[in-house]
């Protein structure tokens, strides 16, 4: 107990500076190629902060658990809004960019419904999987076929990157990405053998445990975008990530492990999901349309809409 313990804190550690890497390199990148640092935040931000969601998935339907990939994946959905975006919001009121209200969100919530739907049965087999993957590379064909630039390659940073050239900022992303996933394993690992001893169920560590553990990295990117005024990147990084949650970690399942799944993962825990997507594509169209921002009020509700999931099922259990 007291090793897991250990390794927990360690994988904090871990996680905030690998984040803090990964986030460096992925803005240096994006000043030197011109690349809109939205989009920047819904490719390689999000790939890599879902990295960890999408490792532990496929490791647990190779080990028949697949409630615990399914749990991981709309727990870390609704950490993703609930609390990264949340304390993000709450840190600094944040400002939607347009194109995230008029494609990637309803995209998220286009793949939101989707799932709802293939959850009904209470079955997640090949075909799921299969529908999954479809949309996955379908989207990626949208996403890379159109470019978007935004300004000049100077303004789109707001930070003096010194003298790192596109070469350093590839290696600092490949360490953090490396020390994101590393460590978000590591402290899954060690908070699943706490857990598993306390007699938890997979589905229940799935929706707590693991999803916080392979959250973090979404959690300390976004603080970290924040911080350093990257309004874009912290939105697109939770967008982008809860789409991946939902496409590349679910297939898993369907695919390796395909049964029955528990019906309070569709009633409880997707309906979660699906208030806390729903609101935030409210708070970004109001943002965008009435020029608003995602204020600390918004944040605060994110965090309590979160709160109040957790505590029905801590009540359930």
């Amino acid at each position: 107990m007291f090793l897991d313990t250990v390794i927990i804190v360690l994988g904090f550690v871990g996680l905030i500076w690998g984040a803090d890497k990964f986030v460096f390199g992925a803005s240096v990148l994006a000043r030197h190629f011109g690349v809109s640092p939205l989009m920047i935040g819904l490719t390689i931000v999000a790939f890599g902060t879902s990295a960890p969601e999408i490792f532990s998935s496929a490791v647990s339907a190779l080990n028949d658990k697949p409630e615990l990939a399914v749990g991981n994946a709309l727990g870390s959905n609704l950490f993703n809004i609930g609390v990264a975006l949340g304390v993000a919001a709450i840190i600094s009121p944040l400002k939607p960019p347009e194109s995230l209200v008029s494609k990637e969100i309803p995209a998220l919530l286009l793949v939101t419904f989707v799932t709802g739907i293939l959850f009904l049965d209470l079955f997640l087999g090949v075909f799921d999987a299969l529908v999954f993957v479809s949309i996955t590379i379908y989207f990626g064909y949208r996403l890379f076929r159109k470019k978007v630039k935004t300004g000049s390659p100077a303004d789109l940073i707001g930070e003096n990157t010194g003298e790192v050239n596109s070469l350093q900022a590839a290696a600092w992303m490949v360490l953090g990405l490396a020390l994101l996933v590393l460590s978000a394993e590591a402290l899954v690992a060690a908070a699943t053998s706490i857990a598993e001893s306390l007699g938890v169920s997979a589905a229940i560590i799935g929706l707590t445990v693991v999803a916080l553990g392979t959250s973090l990295p979404e959690l300390a990117a976004s603080v970290t975008c924040v911080l350093k005024g990257h309004h874009d990147l912290a939105i697109g990084n939770i967008v982008g990530s809860n789409i991946l949650n939902l496409l590349a970690v679910l297939p898993f399942p369907g695919l390796f492990a395909a049964g029955a799944i528990e019906p309070a993962l569709l009633y409880r825990d997707f309906t979660g999901v699906l208030i806390l997507t729903l609101m935030l594509a409210y708070f970004c169209h109001t943002g965008v349309k009435k020029g608003k921002m995602i204020s600390r009020f918004n944040g605060a509700v994110f965090m309590s809409l979160y709160l109040g999931w957790f505590s029905v099922m801590l009540y359930q259990i």
